[in-house]
């Protein structure tokens, strides 16, 4: 949806442009949008980048070329020229967003299947393993220098997306090449993103898979296994190290669905859905408010972990 012309179109004609990645920020939302920020700041383009909600960065993601252009949400100017990346719908702008609707010209480049579009211009590519890939697209047609800090950041969203390349297609590795290509430290990387946590994770990991429980007769019998995470842990050990449960629930082979019920605050969950096969999430997402892809989406929900396992199971 959508076309890369007319974005690099817009971006070559503003002077000043804020980039805005989603709530609870991953790799790919803010490697796409430090990738994109870094290219525009060398064109001497007033660049900023917001990233909306009240938790800290995970420290990773700070380590990335460019997080000097990150400006705290208070701060944000919000331009007249404004782009979401790696958004699959405005309410992921969280507190943000109203930065996003001031804008003159907004923009959303993204990969999400569910996104139907919430922009002025749309560049929406469900095909892509990574809002990454697309930005390569729109750098290399404005005609920005992929060197080795655009590169690592483009690299953050890609490893980080297609677990490692696990289930990335083709093109996902031509990219990888080419990135590595201009200087990337994919290993150290990698490690960084995937591979590193803290002490207290190897606890938390540990009572949240005490608590997992497989249904067999879900989804049509395809089954579902899930799992929870309280906000005591994301207070003890930050709420970026509890994205990394889903990764193991769902190398059950015993069920189709894999899903991690994670407690932001009191009451307030975050539902990550995995499907290793058979099973559409999107439309299950999409019911509860939220999005994603075929086989990785994910919602927001209010109640006790009873009422938000019971909405679930029984969409």
């Amino acid at each position: 949806m959508g076309s890369c012309d007319r974005v690099v179109e817009v971006l070559r004609e503003a002077p000043a442009v804020t980039l805005l990645t989603h709530v609870r920020p991953d790799a790919d939302t803010v490697g796409s949008a430090l990738a994109l920020a870094l290219a525009l700041d060398r064109s001497g383009v007033d660049v900023e980048v917001g990233v909306p909600g009240p938790m800290p960065l995970p420290d990773a993601l700070g380590r990335l070329p460019g997080a000097k252009l990150i400006v705290p949400a208070p701060e944000i100017v919000g331009n007249r020229t404004v782009v979401a990346l790696d958004c699959a719908s405005a309410e992921r702008l969280d507190d943000l967003r109203d930065v996003f609707d001031s804008g003159t010209t907004r923009v959303v480049i993204d990969h999400h299947a569910s996104n139907v579009g919430f922009g002025d211009v749309d560049l929406i590519d469900p095909d892509a393993d990574c809002t990454a890939e697309i930005v390569l697209q729109v750098l290399d047609g404005y005609g920005a220098d992929v060197d080795v800090d655009v590169a690592t950041c483009l690299y953050a969203g890609l490893v980080t997306d297609t677990g490692s390349f696990r289930w990335a297609r083709p093109g996902s590795h031509a990219i990888a090449a080419r990135l590595l290509d201009a200087g990337v430290d994919g290993p150290g990387w990698t490690r960084t993103l995937l591979d590193t946590h803290r002490f207290g994770w190897l606890a938390m990991v540990a009572d949240a898979l005490r608590s997992a429980v497989l249904v067999p007769e879900a989804f049509g019998g395809n089954g579902l296994v899930y799992a929870c995470v309280d906000h005591t842990w994301r207070d003890a050990i930050g709420w970026d190290e509890a994205e990394s449960v889903i990764d193991l629930v769902r190398t059950i082979g015993d069920a189709d669905v894999a899903v991690v019920f994670k407690e932001s605050a009191p009451g307030r969950w975050t539902v990550s859905m995995r499907s290793r096969s058979v099973t559409d999430l999107v439309p299950v997402a999409r019911a509860h408010g939220g999005g994603g892809h075929p086989h990785a989406a994910g919602f927001g929900f209010t109640g006790s972990v009873d009422e938000v396992v019971a909405s679930f199971t029984t969409a």
